[in-house]
C-alpha cells in the first residue's frame, strides 16, 4: 500500500503551494478591492460620488448659442447634429467667463480629417476624402465653411 503513495510528499507540497496561492489571492483581493464594490452589481457605489465631484468641463450647445449666432448655419447643414464642443473642445470655463478663458485656436486641416479622412471602417455614405489628394496641402476652410461645409 505504501508503494502507491511513495511520491505523496510531492502532492502535499503541491497542495500547500496551491493553498498559499489562494491565501495570497484572497489577501490581495481584500486589500485592493474597495469595500463598496458590488453593491450596485459589478460596480462600486462610491464611483457615483467620485464622478459628481469632478468639475463640469462641457458647456453644451445651448450655452454657446447664448453668445454665438451659429445656430442658423448649423440648422440645415451637414453638421446640424454635431455639438460645438466636438470640434472646439470643452468650453465650460469659456461659457462661464468668456474674457478669462478663450477657446483654443483651431487648425482646420487636422480637425476635419478626424472625421472626414478616408477610413474604410466608416460607412460609405459618410463624406470622406484623402486630404493630400483632395486639398493639395490647403486648409479645409480655404474652400469650405466649417459650420456649413457644403456651402
Amino acid at each position: 500500500m505504501r508503494a502507491g503513495f511513495r511520491d505523496s510528499e510531492h502532492l502535499v507540497r503541491l497542495a500547500l503551494l496551491f493553498g498559499v496561492g489562494v491565501l495570497l489571492f484572497l489577501g490581495a483581493r481584500a486589500v485592493l478591492v474597495p469595500a463598496d464594490f458590488g453593491e450596485l452589481g459589478h460596480f462600486r457605489t462610491g464611483a457615483l460620488d467620485d464622478n459628481r465631484r469632478r468639475p463640469v468641463v462641457h458647456a453644451g450647445r445651448a450655452a454657446c448659442a447664448e453668445c454665438h449666432d451659429t445656430a442658423a448655419a448649423l440648422a440645415g447643414g451637414a453638421h446640424a447634429k454635431v455639438g460645438c464642443e466636438a470640434c472646439h473642445g470643452a468650453l465650460a470655463a469659456h461659457a462661464a467667463d468668456p474674457d478669462a478663458a478663450a477657446p483654443p485656436e483651431l487648425e482646420a486641416k487636422g480637425l476635419c480629417v478626424r472625421c472626414h479622412g478616408f477610413n474604410p471602417a466608416r460607412p460609405a455614405s459618410h463624406p470622406q476624402v484623402d486630404p493630400e489628394a483632395h486639398a493639395e496641402g490647403a486648409s479645409c476652410t480655404d474652400c469650405h465653411e466649417a459650420h456649413s461645409p457644403a456651402a
